[in-house]
């Protein structure tokens, strides 16, 4: 039996520099460092790696291809990703070689009692997968480029009293700039949504068709994601720029439409339908099928009568 070898954990960034060989710090918990630099890691990197901290990513000329369904993409030109802490990575052993680009490094202390504490969690793409990473158009990538040239600047000067609030003013311009950039791609890789769109209908409705589905309890957004090999949070960001509606959304109007299909094709209560579908609470069903129609089940039952 082959055995799964356990990932690196890296703590802080104190650590990695140590581990890595990367530059020393110019700041205690925040770094930034060219792609280049990172020839001649240690083997160890080249293997299943944890970092207690959130990165950022911009780069080029990556060797390697990602499956994303059936479609298979090349990461040759420019490409932004992003991860949070205590996500799962495996680094390639290519980015010692031709791959160039920015990565940057912040733990939690770095935006504690800046705006982006509070907002850090709406930017969904930290916990995008890796075949869901941004692929900028040129004009895209020149944009990025200066923002990372800037933070680069901003962190190797020396540092005073503005050094922290500047970075971060950047760091959050690129965070927004970024999900401009995922709206699009969302929007124009039309080969890539139109197949996940039709898959995600698919799952939606299969899931009401099988005569087991109410053993399962509510349908969930990570079920479907699960089924469509997506994360959850680039299904329900796709979705809401393509449809105006996130995963969960899609789901409660599903889970309404059978519902007014069992309220009118049986003789079941309301709380035997509330049951039916999958949820433990019939007060919960009833208060979602008024917030969606209006009117409580059993005034839509009587209407139609």
């Amino acid at each position: 039996m082959t055995s799964v070898k356990k990932p690196l954990y890296i703590k802080n960034i104190a650590e990695l520099v140590k581990l890595s060989g990367f530059p020393p710090l110019e700041h205690p918990v925040f770094a930034i460092i060219r792609i280049e630099e990172l020839r001649g890691l240690p083997p160890s990197f080249f293997a299943p790696v944890v970092f207690n901290f959130y990165t950022a990513g911009l780069k080029n000329n990556l060797s390697n291809t990602v499956r994303y369904g059936r479609t298979t993409y090349d990461f040759s030109k420019g490409v932004l990703g992003f991860t949070a802490p205590n996500q799962v990575l495996e680094i390639s052993p290519d980015m010692g070689s031709s791959v160039t680009g920015w990565m940057l490094f912040f733990q939690k202390e770095f935006i504690k009692d800046h705006p982006l504490q509070k907002s850090i969690d709406q930017y969904g793409f930290f916990d995008y997968q890796v075949n869901e990473a941004l692929h900028l158009s040129a004009k895209e990538e020149k944009i990025i480029e200066g923002i990372f040239e800037c933070i680069s600047a901003e962190y190797h000067d020396n540092i005073d009293r503005f050094s922290r609030e500047v970075i971060l003013s950047y760091l959050e311009l690129l965070l927004n700039y970024s999900n401009r950039f995922y709206s699009r791609q969302f929007i124009t890789r039309n080969q890539v949504n139109k197949e996940l769109l039709t898959r995600f209908e698919t799952e939606l409705r299969n899931y009401f068709k099988n005569e087991d589905y109410h053993n399962h309890g509510l349908p969930t957004v990570s079920y479907f994601a699960e089924a469509l090999n997506v994360s959850p949070n680039y299904l329900s960001d796709y979705l809401r720029a393509n449809s105006a509606k996130n995963t969960q959304e899609h789901i409660h109007l599903a889970l309404i439409d059978k519902a007014k299909t069992l309220l009118l094709s049986s003789g079941h209560s309301v709380s035997e339908v509330a049951y039916e579908l999958g949820f433990a609470y019939p007060q919960y069903f009833s208060r979602l099928f008024k917030q969606k129609t209006g009117i409580s089940p059993r005034e839509f039952r009587v209407s139609q009568n």
